[in-house]
């Protein structure tokens, strides 16, 4: 009895040694020091893992989008997913080649959500154009008679002659002569078949057949022509002055390019079905950027 005693007694003391050795071999590691995005230690206590280290997860990209501290200033667009560079300029009454020239942008096929854009012209004061465009509408409401109707025209034809070019007047925003009304005319021979909605259609539709002539509705100069912007086919953007752009979509042919002046009833387009479910011309006037309907300023037929 006793010697199993002094056994058991050997036993225990032997596994308590080694249990006390291998507590002693492992080694103590330090926790890692969480440092924050400027390289400062963080607060007292703070611990990242080590594999998190090395992962990468405590250094975040922080790295500054284009014109990020103009965010929220007048005459500043922030890209929003879905934009394009032709989405915008068209939002904002501007050509893409001066977005591309005010912002600099070496690649404009590629623009970063978040994104900060100029969107009006160096040395232009963007809240006075903003107010403006809202407080200078010209509709008028006063019905005329046929002599009236005729002496309207007679007055528009001797105001509009002695005029020069719309590009001109672009090449001049400030000037009392780039903020008026241009003398406009129809884009179509045909009836309006589907009028303005500001929510769903946000200009007037002509329905006809393919090859009918689109028509340029005032004296400007081309600062789109192509496909780039979905929702509208085959794509002509005429800007006539500081103040107005039109856009003229669907076509199946486009016969102007990019920076070409043209007049007013030049054809420009012909009518077709593009990125459409049937052949018609979408007609829009933006002011300032912003869809206005367009019946409001075609002369009467």
């Amino acid at each position: 009895m006793q010697k199993y005693s002094y056994r058991f007694t050997k036993i225990l003391l032997a596994a308590t040694a080694a249990i006390v050795a291998g507590c002693s071999s492992v080694p103590n590691k330090a926790p890692v020091e969480a440092r924050d995005i400027k390289g400062g230690a963080a607060k007292s206590g703070s611990v990242v893992p080590a594999q998190a280290v090395a992962a990468g997860a405590a250094a975040p990209d922080l790295k500054a989008l284009p014109g990020a501290e103009n965010a929220g200033k007048a005459g500043y667009y922030t890209v929003k997913p879905g934009d394009t560079l032709i989405r915008i300029a068209l939002d904002n009454g501007q050509s893409t080649r001066d977005l591309i020239k005010w912002n600099v942008l070496d690649n404009p096929n590629r623009i970063e959500v978040g994104q900060v854009l100029r969107v009006v012209a160096p040395g232009i004061d963007a809240a006075a154009v903003t107010s403006k465009s809202v407080t200078t509408a010209k509709v008028e409401s006063r019905p005329l008679d046929a002599k009236g109707n005729a002496a309207a025209a007679a007055a528009s034809s001797s105001a509009s002659a002695p005029a020069s070019p719309a590009v001109q007047a672009a090449a001049t925003p400030a000037s009392k002569e780039g903020d008026e009304d241009p003398a406009w005319g129809w884009p179509a021979a045909g009836p309006v078949n589907l009028g303005f909605d500001d929510q769903r259609n946000k200009g007037l539709a002509f329905f006809g057949k393919a090859g009918d002539a689109v028509l340029a509705a005032a004296d400007g100069r081309v600062v789109y022509a192509g496909s780039g912007l979905r929702g509208y086919g085959n794509l002509v953007i005429i800007k006539h002055n500081s103040t107005y752009l039109t856009a003229y979509a669907h076509n199946q042919t486009l016969l102007v390019k990019e920076d070409q002046a043209v007049r007013k009833g030049q054809k420009i387009a012909e009518m077709g079905s593009s990125d459409s479910d049937q052949v018609k011309l979408h007609f829009e006037v933006r002011k300032q950027g912003k869809p206005i309907d367009p019946a409001k300023l075609l002369p009467g037929r």
